[in-house]
């Protein structure tokens, strides 16, 4: 039976605990920790049973100069709302009709994982790091759920004159008993999160359907960002825009 308190309780946060993104200088993982007021390494061998995988836009406004964000989505045919901190709105619409009218974002993949104290995460990755995740991942798929991934370091790639590092992802170890069950009960917590964030995210949808071709025209005399091409095939796209869960790449975005 619900309860009628439900109705004024918050909503609940996002459970991870970790934001995790790829440093190709330095070759590995970090994040920001709040209580130490900066970006603290991940020491590899780093370990975690992947949770559930999202679509994302992150980046830098130069206008607003804040950092650019999105809501996430599971498909990537969903609208996306590309805002700014400090700027606001800056696009709606599918990734395949406003990726050159970022303003200053990227796609990335958004990787929800357990880590080996039982802990949520969240890992993200863009451009030639997601192209890693999608060799490693998709002959092997269903080997995600009862294994540990382990990232044992770093991989020297390069693109023209520009270099570039990308971790390299193995699997580890079938997970126990226990941590089967920690993973399962992980997995309910994030779950019942993304039923009321999807939920708000249609909310929102919604009413955007009836401002996004109006947000569109407002950004069309946006620069596009500029950034380099592994390849041309833009055919990628439209195959992933109508999977559930995409494990293609979208190499249009910069590899570092």
């Amino acid at each position: 039976m619900s309860n009628r308190r439900d109705e004024f309780k918050s909503s609940n946060p996002n459970p991870a605990t970790r934001f995790l993104e790829w440093d190709s200088n330095q070759g590995c993982f970090k994040f920001y920790s709040k209580d130490k007021g900066e970006n603290v390494v991940v020491k590899s061998p780093f370990r975690f049973v992947v949770l559930k995988q999202m679509h994302t836009i992150k980046g830098w406004h130069g206008k607003s100069e804040s950092g650019i964000y999105s809501n996430e989505i599971e498909n990537m045919g969903e609208m996306l709302h590309v805002k700014s901190f400090k700027g606001g709105p800056i696009i709606s619409g599918q990734y395949k009709e406003i990726k050159d009218r970022l303003n200053g974002g990227v796609y990335f993949k958004s990787i929800y994982v357990m880590l080996q104290d039982g802990s949520i995460a969240n890992i993200a990755l863009k451009g030639a790091a997601v192209a890693g995740w999608g060799d490693f991942t998709k002959k092997q798929m269903s080997r995600l759920p009862d294994e540990w991934v382990v990232v044992k370091g770093a991989k020297e790639e390069k693109n023209g004159s520009v270099k570039y590092t990308i971790p390299v992802f193995e699997f580890d170890r079938t997970l126990d008993e226990g941590f089967a069950d920690k993973a399962d009960q992980a997995y309910g917590v994030l779950s019942d999160y993304f039923k009321g964030y999807l939920s708000r995210a249609a909310e929102e949808e919604a009413f955007h359907d009836t401002t996004t071709e109006a947000e569109v025209d407002k950004s069309a005399h946006l620069t596009p960002p500029k950034v380099e091409s592994f390849n041309s095939d833009v055919n990628k796209f439209e195959k992933a825009a109508s999977a559930p869960v995409s494990f293609d790449v979208f190499e249009d975005d910069l590899p570092f």
